[in-house]
């Protein structure tokens, strides 16, 4: 488009010189033709023959006829060289108005997004979160703690919990004051029963100006990242992306688990442990009554050459691909209950749906019990049948003997 503008452009100032060529030729000749002089003598003979003034009179006009007729000459040249000219440019404007019509229009600019605050960078959100478990622990989920622990650069930890039931205020009473001694604002407390069977974590707020709500989860189908061998990697200390499933903005219970998911996983801004970089996702589904837990790596690939490089702009917007790898640890927790205080108090919520692990066993157990009797009673019911079927004695069967 740009260099068809050049041609037009070039092409109206030719035009324009030849037409000042020809204006100056016009006036030239104008000049050079010289009007007959009239002396003293002349004006004699005039007087004495009028017959020949009349004669000399007719010439000049005639003379003057012939001036105008070559000076219309030319200016009707030149109006037609602009009439031409005129026509010229119309096309060569038709042609660009064509080509611009076929070129796409630029796609419309998109509005800056303007953040919710201004961030001057310091460290003014001061959350610490207490990540401690109790005597008992496998050894599967003290890696998963570790593994959190790497997770979580705002955590402080502390030895395990030996407090029992019968301590004054129990285990929970035990562990506020720990918080409290630590200056945290959050916990995450592991537990477990029956030697390592099961699983328990609590959640929470400890702070003494809101103390509470506390959430108490099954833990699950335990992965540690070393039990993966996982091909993802983070920066250890980056701030996490965390998404949530559209069922946490709609579900009751779940906006709150949600406000407490931020406050435990996500890593405040300027913190001294953590790095200005975002290069992970930590993913919380809502499916099948329980909330899934997954960590992901965000990955750039550079793509090899130019035409990658438009098939991958064309279909994302951005040159680069952008794609997600798991770095682990998964698991999956089951919500029991929602506590108004921290590790006690007013029941908020409670899962009607969740059957405790003990009770499962058992029924497996009783459905072995089951199996057992089922064996039994189906050696009895054979030796019974093999005593009703009597064979008749043959009467031949001595013949041979």
């Amino acid at each position: 488009a740009t260099m068809a503008k050049r041609k037009v452009k070039n092409n109206k100032r030719k035009k324009e010189e030849e037409e000042k060529k020809d204006v100056v030729a016009v006036e030239e000749t104008t000049k050079n033709k010289k009007k007959p002089k009239k002396g003293g003598k002349q004006k004699k003979e005039e007087e004495d023959l009028p017959a020949i003034a009349y004669a000399d009179d007719s010439d000049s006009s005639v003379s003057s006829e012939e001036e105008e007729e070559a000076e219309a000459k030319p200016t009707k040249a030149v109006e037609e060289k602009q009439e031409e000219s005129d026509d010229d440019e119309e096309d060569e404007d038709e042609e660009l108005s064509d080509e611009e019509d076929e070129t796409p229009p630029p796609p419309p600019p998109q509005p800056p997004i303007k953040p919710t605050f201004k961030s001057d960078g310091r460290y003014h959100n001061k959350q610490r979160c207490l990540i401690i478990c109790s005597r008992g622990v496998t050894a599967r989920y003290r890696h998963l703690l570790e593994d959190l622990r790497t997770l979580i650069p705002h955590h402080k930890k502390d030895s395990k919990l030996d407090a029992n039931k019968s301590s004054v205020g129990g285990v929970g009473k035990a562990v506020n004051d720990i918080a409290e001694v630590k200056g945290c604002n959050t916990v995450m407390f592991l537990e477990c029963r029956k030697r390592g069977q099961d699983a328990y974590l609590w959640m929470g707020f400890t702070s003494p100006e809101s103390a509470g709500p506390s959430v108490r989860f099954h833990v699950s189908n335990v992965h540690t990242m070393d039990e993966l061998r996982l091909t993802g990697n983070c920066m250890k200390g980056s701030r996490p992306v965390l998404s949530f499933d559209s069922n946490f903005d709609k579900v009751e219970h779940l906006k709150l688990l949600k406000n407490l998911f931020v406050d435990v996983f996500g890593t405040p801004r300027g913190h001294p442990k953590s790095k200005p970089f975002v290069d992970r996702v930590m993913a919380f589904y809502w499916a099948d009554g329980k909330i899934w837990v997954r960590n992901y790596q965000i990955i750039q690939q550079v793509p090899t050459n130019a035409k990658e490089a438009h098939a991958e702009k064309k279909a994302t917007g951005s040159d680069l691909a952008t794609s997600l790898c798991e770095i682990g640890p998964r698991f999956v927790l089951d919500p029991i209950r929602i506590f108004r205080g921290s590790f006690g108090g007013q029941t908020l919520y409670v899962n009607s749906n969740f059957v405790p692990p003990t009770a499962q066993r058992a029924l497996v157990n009783r459905n072995k019990g089951r199996d057992y009797e089922e064996r039994k009673e189906a050696q009895e019911m054979k030796k019974k049948r093999d005593r009703e079927i009597v064979v008749p004695e043959d009467p031949l069967g001595d013949v041979f003997k």
